[in-house]
């Protein structure tokens, strides 16, 4: 099995920590040159500390902000100009939770630029190189919620719900070209993002947050929590030759909690 990427260059989204972080390990331990973007430059350089370099592998990153799509696009148009980007991770922070009714209309704005906007310009400045190279590999972080809605997440299963609905219809027009485009899904991982949705739970229903975690961890087949390693595994396959046909798809890497096939 080839999972070779020697003399790939890789972006990853939201890398600074967490699954974004996690991922850009795993790449970079397949031999991939990985980019990290993310807001603090100070967590940014030490993720790309931590990175593999056995391999010649030259690890960079650029502090850009989700929230501005123009600074985005700026960002990746610097990283793209005289090089190619064979593998991209999207990967941004979810919206904050609670129920649908309770969010403003500009909740939901923000977080479509935050998540489909922003994809669509990485996606449409890393194009033409993959093409061009013969590569391509186009992973979107997203979550389980794409295949059954999460409670008191409103807001964050409307926009996956987008943001995997746009994944599809790009692996369909890029298959042609030999470039892939699939989502995985995370379920329960222990990150700071899974701690902040025990909190909201917890201050929602006037519990502590240790009984909200337990409910959680008993809900999943495995009975435990995944490991931000485990997520970036698969990350890595996906981006790696082995998966050159597999595009289009929606992975849960959750332990088996989603109820759905």
């Amino acid at each position: 099995m080839n999972l070779s990427l020697t003399g790939k260059t890789a972006v990853i989204c939201g890398a600074s920590q967490g699954l974004g972080l996690a991922s850009a390990k795993e790449l970079a331990l397949l031999g991939a040159s990985c980019i990290l973007l993310a807001r603090n430059e100070q967590s940014l350089s030490a993720a790309v500390a931590s990175l593999d370099t056995t391999q010649g592998q030259r690890h960079n990153y650029f502090v850009t902000d989700f929230n501005k799509p123009e600074n985005v696009k700026a960002t990746i148009q610097a990283i793209t100009d005289g090089q190619i980007v064979h593998i991209l991770v999207n990967n941004t922070g979810g919206p904050s939770g609670g129920p649908i009714l309770a969010a403003e209309g500009g909740a939901f704005i923000k977080a479509f630029e935050m998540h489909v906007v922003c994809n669509q310009i990485l996606a449409q400045a890393v194009e033409p190189g993959m093409k061009a190279s013969g590569y391509g590999r186009i992973i979107q972080v997203i979550s389980t919620s794409v295949k059954t809605p999460l409670k008191n997440l409103g807001v964050s299963n409307t926009i996956r719900a987008a943001v995997a609905s746009w994944a599809k219809t790009l692996a369909t027009e890029l298959a042609p070209f030999g470039i892939t485009v699939n989502n995985v899904l995370p379920g329960s991982m222990t990150t700071d993002r899974l701690r902040s949705i025990f909190k909201t739970n917890a201050e929602m229903r006037g519990v502590p947050v240790e009984s909200v975690a337990e409910e959680w961890r008993l809900e999943i087949p495995m009975q435990r929590f995944g490991d931000p390693a485990e997520f970036g595994a698969a990350v890595a396959f996906l981006a790696s030759p082995a998966a050159s046909y597999i595009t289009g798809i929606n992975l849960p890497v959750d332990g088996g909690k989603t109820p759905s096939l």
